[in-house]
């Protein structure tokens, strides 16, 4: 897939007001500082159409973004950000919650793991409740340039097993660099992929 134009759309905090136009959409969530908006802008081609930050949780809101004018890419607030205020953390989780529970224009919703860390209690959380609400999801490991390719092979390989303690069978993995856009072209060619299947589904 070749990303020729994207635009950001507009901000929400409740999905109701999301695009009602029904074009299909992917959304991005990781816990805070996971380098998210670094894998939009590497993925779109687009240095500042998600705005990177080294405050952890600053995107707060449901963001659209529209994509070769067909579909929307959607930026998620990023959850555990310990500095956060109680009563803001469960505003977010629970917009966050109603979104991808009730979108129906949403094919799949790409959960981002920092590549470097042991696997984190709060984001295995976030994927067993997205297997338990039958929400499709995959992984993309961040920020892999950190780490060797023997130590980067063993994290992965850690979380795999991991994961494979509660899971019968794990969602599609992509192993992705911000800064040398490794994994570009697999997870541009993954969404292509599903919308093409998406598009046959209506035709």
């Amino acid at each position: 897939m070749k990303i020729l134009n994207a635009e950001f759309l507009m901000s929400n905090t409740t999905y109701r007001k999301c695009p009602g136009d029904a074009r299909p959409e992917f959304a991005f969530i990781g816990r805070s500082n996971v380098g998210k908006s670094s894998l939009i802008n590497m993925l779109t081609g687009k240095k500042k159409l998600a705005k990177t930050s080294s405050t952890p949780g600053k995107t707060q809101l449901i963001n659209h973004f529209t994509i070769n004018e067909e579909w929307y890419l959607v930026d998620l607030p990023g959850y555990g950000y310990a500095k956060a205020s109680k009563k803001s953390r469960m505003s977010w989780e629970k917009f966050i919650a109603e979104y991808l529970l009730h979108r129906e224009s949403l094919l799949t919703t790409f959960v981002l793991i920092d590549a470097r860390l042991e696997p984190q209690k709060i984001d295995l959380e976030f994927m067993n409740w997205c297997g338990e609400k039958g929400i499709p999801f995959s992984i993309i490991f961040t920020k892999t340039d950190k780490l060797s390719s023997s130590a980067l092979q063993k994290k992965i390989a850690f979380y795999k097993n991991q994961m494979l303690k509660q899971w019968e069978e794990l969602p599609p993995i992509f192993i992705t660099s911000s800064q040398s856009k490794f994994g570009r072209e697999l997870v541009l060619n993954y969404l292509q992929g599903i919308l093409s299947s998406f598009r046959d589904s209506r035709a």
